[in-house]
C-alpha cells in the first residue's frame, strides 16, 4: 500500500493540508476539536507512527506530560509533587493534563508526544491516550509511557500499582478483629479499575469470615467527598444500619464522617468508619482516619524516574512495578457496638 502523505489525511479529515500541517508541527494554533478530530485521522491511517518512531529519537522538548483525571483531588497532591521533585533531577519540566474524565481530553494531551511538546507520558487513566491503530503493533504506536494507579487492561505496557485486592481484604480483617460483620461498602465508580479490585477484596474477605453478601451494603460512590454525604444519608436510612462502613477513598469517608457527626452517630462507638488511600489530611480529621495508605509520593517518584529511564532507552521491556501499601489505623475505627 502506498505511504500515506499530508494531502491524503487532508482530504480524508475534510481540511486543508495547512491545517493537517499545523496539526503536526503547530498545534497549539488549532481548536482541541479540529486537533483530536485530525489527529484521529492520521492515527487511523498510520501516519503519524511512521514519523513518531524517528521524531521521538531525534527531537527532545524536555517535557513530560502527566495525564490525571480531576486533578484537584487531594489524592493526586503528593503523586503530583513527586513527579515534579523527580523530573527536576533529570532536567524534565512536567505538564499537567487534566482530562476531567473526557475522552476528546485524554487524546489531546497525548497528541502533546506525537507533536514533539512532550518526550512521554505518565497516563493515571485506564485508557490509552491514543487512537490505536488495529494493523500496526502497538508498541510501534506508543511512545515512552508509563501508567500508574488506574491500570489500562491486557496491554504489555510499563506499570506502577498496588493490589487493590489484597489491600481490601486487609482493611477488611481488621474491621472483622473488632467485631464487625455488618459493614457496609461505599465504592468508586463502576468504571474505575481500582474500586473493582477492592469489590472483589470486600467480597472475598466475607465469603472467607462466612459472612453471607448482602448486595445492600455494596452503595455507589464517585471517589468525592460529596458522594460519601449521599451514601452516609442513605446508610442511616436503612432498618438494619451497618456496624462499620468501609469507603473506598478518604474523601468519601471523611464525608460519609460529617453526617454521621450532624445525625448525632459517634465514629467509632456507634458506627466505624475505613477509608482508602491515605491522603495528607486523613489524621488530622476528627476521629483521625483509619485507612489504607497508598505509597502516593513514592508513586509519582517510581513514575517519573521510570518513564525518564524509557525515554532515554526505548527499548527497554515494559516493567510491572507493585509498591507495598500499609493499613493506617486510628480513630474512626473501634469495637463494633454490642447488640
Amino acid at each position: 500500500m502506498a505511504a500515506v502523505g499530508i494531502k491524503d489525511i487532508a482530504k480524508l479529515a475534510g481540511v486543508s493540508p495547512a491545517t493537517v500541517s499545523r496539526v503536526l508541527n503547530s498545534p497549539e494554533l488549532i481548536s482541541a476539536k479540529t486537533l483530536v478530530h485530525v489527529q484521529k485521522v492520521i492515527d487511523e491511517n498510520g501516519y503519524i507512527p511512521n514519523r513518531l518512531g524517528t521524531s521521538l529519537r531525534t527531537k527532545k522538548s524536555g517535557n513530560i506530560v502527566a495525564i490525571i483525571p480531576h486533578i484537584t483531588k487531594p489524592v493526586n497532591a503528593g503523586i503530583i509533587k513527586a513527579i515534579e521533585q523527580e523530573a527536576q533531577k533529570f532536567g524534565y519540566s512536567v505538564l499537567l493534563g487534566d482530562t476531567q474524565g473526557l475522552r476528546e481530553r485524554e487524546l489531546h494531551y497525548g497528541s502533546l508526544v506525537k507533536h514533539g511538546q512532550a518526550d512521554g507520558v505518565l497516563l493515571f487513566g485506564s485508557h490509552l491516550p491514543f487512537v490505536v491503530n488495529e494493523d500496526i503493533p502497538l508498541e510501534k504506536q506508543l511512545p515512552p509511557l508509563v501508567n500508574a494507579n488506574e491500570m489500562v487492561a491486557d496491554v504489555n505496557i510499563n506499570k506502577i500499582f498496588i493490589d487493590n485486592e489484597a489491600a481490601a481484604m486487609e482493611a477488611m480483617q481488621h474491621l472483622f478483629d473488632l467485631g464487625h460483620s455488618r459493614i457496609a461498602a461505599v465504592v468508586g465508580p463502576s468504571d474505575v479499575p481500582s474500586s473493582n479490585e477492592r469489590i472483589v477484596g470486600y467480597k472475598k474477605a466475607l465469603a472467607q469470615q462466612g459472612i453471607e453478601l448482602d448486595e445492600s451494603l455494596i452503595v455507589q460512590g464517585d471517589y468525592t467527598l460529596h458522594s460519601g454525604v449521599a451514601t452516609a444519608k442513605f446508610l442511616l436510612s436503612l432498618e438494619k444500619r451497618p456496624t462499620a462502613i468501609f469507603a473506598f477513598s478518604d474523601d468519601m469517608a471523611i464525608g460519609i464522617m460529617q453526617v454521621l457527626h450532624k445525625n448525632g452517630v459517634v465514629v467509632p462507638d456507634d458506627i466505624s468508619v475505613m477509608g482508602f488511600d491515605d491522603i495528607n489530611y486523613a489524621e488530622f480529621v476528627r476521629p483521625s482516619l483509619t485507612t489504607v495508605h497508598q505509597p502516593l509520593e513514592e508513586i509519582g517518584q517510581a513514575c517519573a524516574n521510570l518513564l525518564i529511564r524509557k525515554i532515554k532507552n526505548p527499548d527497554l521491556p515494559a516493567e510491572k512495578i507493585q509498591l507495598d501499601y500499609t493499613l493506617r489505623v486510628r480513630e474512626s475505627t473501634g469495637p463494633a457496638p454490642k447488640p
